[in-house]
């Protein structure tokens, strides 16, 4: 039975479901759902994220994580937990990166990878070695973090209609899957628009994100003292219920394409809202995890030193086409439009309110920068691709396409060059 005909065989038994249990068999059924087929991501797939466009996304993310680490008195062992890991790529590149961070980071770094998804880890056998042997459920002393997972949380839709909110659920008529509005299916629903103050205008219509407050409370409970830190696209609530979004974000993503029905090629296209940050905030805040930052991913990214990275590019040695491939990998995780609007947030467990380096003013060229920061970037080499990333130039220009990453590194994943 593929995913299709389970949806509609609970429809028959039940007469009708929300949206939410409509995204998650679409999303996670273990048979036929989009995340079960490890094809969907990708340079073959629907999507990319940052880690795949280039090894300095999780290089800058190492930086931050070496300051996490170094806020908490330099534990002897600091669990890094990525929810979220996909194919392990990330893992990767900031565990390869962390043998360049000072004072026996590397030595301290266990690196955990959780994923619904098991089977799309590329490399099972490493990342369970990096993750070391005991997996620690409770009380750990690091940092939790996760890149494009919140949105792909269930959601569910309302929809305001003659001044009341309704839900959208789905149900069969004449064999197609078709909507209906009602009541909504949980008070929740209108408990969360009121704890923003958020009133929505006839015909608005939106989607309400009740699975991040159970995360929240799970990753708390889980972390003694540390870190949370979530990088994901969305707005605060203010701008994400606003008049211009009033037909809701809901998106969906097909051969890099962006799609608007969810309701065709059901299990092969992703499905995903943007992120409300401010319900985020304040669901963190209740579980005792405190907001230390908020900001783009392009202002994180350079404030932990990605344009002095890319300013080295040049006197690396490398041909034109290899210059012009990494510059346009690393332009590409803070491109205006694209990945650089992307948020990040930082939240933190115990550990006051330390000002976090991806927060602060630029590094590169800045006067106040902090002094640590900048004695950590001078010893750093930048990351260049591998043939595990996006080939985004051959993508752009298939002229370049003879521009061979094997002929670079024929002998390791990764190079470094000072």
């Amino acid at each position: 039975m593929d995913v299709e005909s389970e949806i509609r065989k609970r429809i028959q038994e039940r007469g009708r479901i929300t949206f939410a249990e409509f995204m998650e068999l679409a999303l996670f059924w273990p048979r036929g759902g989009y995340y079960t087929n490890p094809d969907n991501i990708g340079p073959r797939g629907d999507f990319y994220t940052a880690p795949s466009a280039h090894p300095t996304f999780g290089a800058l993310l190492c930086v931050q994580v070496f300051q996490m680490w170094r806020l908490l008195d330099c534990p002897p062992t600091f669990w890094l937990v990525e929810m979220g890991a996909g194919d392990g790529l990330l893992c990767h590149d900031l565990v390869s990166y962390s043998v360049h961070l000072p004072q026996g980071f590397q030595d301290a770094l266990r690196y955990l990878c959780l994923d619904r998804r098991v089977a799309l880890l590329e490399d099972r056998r490493r990342v369970e070695r990096l993750a070391a042997h005991g997996i620690p459920l409770r009380r750990i002393e690091g940092c939790f973090f996760s890149n494009e997972l919140v949105d792909s949380f269930l959601v569910h839709r309302v929809t305001m209609t003659n001044g009341a909110l309704k839900e959208v659920y789905l149900t069969l008529k004449d064999g197609k899957l078709v909507e209906v509005l009602d009541s909504p299916s949980t008070p929740a629903l209108e408990e969360r628009l009121a704890s923003l103050g958020v009133s929505l205008t006839e015909g608005f219509s939106a989607e309400i994100n009740l699975a991040m407050g159970p995360w929240m409370e799970e990753t708390s409970s889980a972390l003694k003292r540390g870190f949370l830190l979530t990088i994901d696209y969305g707005h605060p609530a203010t701008e994400l219920y606003s008049q211009r979004r009033r037909r809701g974000t809901l998106t969906c993503f097909h051969r890099h394409a962006q799609t608007d029905n969810p309701y065709v090629r059901i299990g092969r296209q992703d499905i995903t809202a943007q992120v409300d940050f401010t319900s985020l905030i304040e669901e963190g805040r209740r579980r005792g995890l405190e907001p230390l930052g908020f900001n783009t991913q392009r202002e994180f990214l350079h404030n932990l030193g990605l344009r002095e990275l890319m300013a080295r590019l040049p006197a690396m040695g490398l041909n034109q086409r290899e210059v012009e491939a990494n510059r346009l990998g690393m332009l590409d995780i803070v491109r205006p439009g694209g990945m650089g609007e992307f948020k990040v947030l930082a939240q933190g467990k115990g550990v006051g309110t330390p000002p976090l380096w991806g927060f602060g003013p630029a590094a590169a060229g800045a006067q106040h920068a902090a002094p640590l920061l900048e004695a950590v970037l001078e010893g750093l080499p930048v990351p260049l691709l591998t043939p595990r990333h996006m080939p985004l130039l051959e993508g752009r220009y298939p002229h370049l396409a003879s521009f061979d990453l094997e002929r670079l590194w024929p002998e390791q994943d990764h190079k470094f060059a000072r």
